[in-house]
């Protein structure tokens, strides 16, 4: 049985993921922040699919000790990890240029952002080398391999271009050991389609979401996700997949 780790994988984009990869027939650690209520609901939600395949853990992506934890814990209850979802990355929604952000603001968006996939690269990808098999996803967001400028979210652009450069050199450094680092860059997701399915996303419509005529929707990135974590999928190491409907692919500005 495949074994995965997914961080923030209890709700959103994360938990859409999460039952994909429970649909897979995998095992699955999932980390949460402090959403005890949730975790409560999804034992109930999930029991029939029975605790030796569910594992929660609850840690903060920003402290190195709890991430280091957690991982810890999932090796030892399962032995393996073949998929590392790196999917908890921290937000400031307050719009707020880069010289109003205090010192903590900065550091929670570099830190959970950037440094927490270091320190989860650290702990798994040893595991990963003994397995010969590895799948490491990153998410980004639309348009991040181009590094552009983003007016009230700096932290978390210039964490997510660092990011981008990071999962491109681990896939080539790791890729003579059989483990592949790709990154997912969502379009602009927001509310309950986070974990829509495109089922329902098809039924309501709106052409003005994206050209293909909906909105994005959480199932969109689970499959993308799904579709780079398996076996076959070895020939797809260092990309960074836009998810977006097609919003970026025309200059808007022309």
């Amino acid at each position: 049985m495949r074994h995965a780790v997914i961080t923030a994988g209890s709700k959103g984009l994360g938990r859409k993921v999460t039952e994909m990869l429970l649909d897979k027939g995998c095992s699955v650690s999932i980390n949460y922040r402090s959403d005890t209520e949730t975790i409560e609901r999804l034992k109930k939600e999930w029991k029939e699919i029975g605790e030796n395949r569910i594992h929660f853990f609850q840690g903060d992506v920003t402290k190195k000790e709890e991430m280091s934890r957690f991982i810890e814990e999932a090796i030892e209850r399962y032995g393996r990890i073949d998929y590392l979802i790196n999917n908890a990355g921290p937000y400031i929604f307050e719009r707020k240029k880069l010289a109003d952000y205090s010192d903590d603001e900065w550091y929670e968006m570099i830190e959970g952002n950037l440094s927490a996939v270091f320190h989860l690269f650290k702990k798994t990808i040893p595991v990963m080398r003994k397995q010969h098999f590895g799948r490491i996803i990153s998410y980004g967001f639309q348009g991040a391999e181009s590094s552009p400028g983003w007016v009230y979210r700096s932290a978390f652009a210039a964490a997510k271009v660092g990011l981008v450069s990071l999962t491109k050199t681990i896939a080539f450094e790791e890729a003579e050991n059989g483990i592949t680092a790709n990154m997912v860059c969502p379009g602009d997701i927001v509310g309950d389609m986070k974990e829509a399915t495109i089922d329902q996303a098809i039924s309501l419509g709106d052409a003005r979401d994206t050209p293909v005529g909906r909105s994005g929707t959480g199932e969109d990135i689970a499959r993308a996700i799904g579709f780079l974590c398996d076996d076959r999928s070895d020939m797809i190491t260092g990309a960074v997949l836009e998810v977006t409907g097609g919003v970026e692919v025309i200059n808007r500005f022309r």
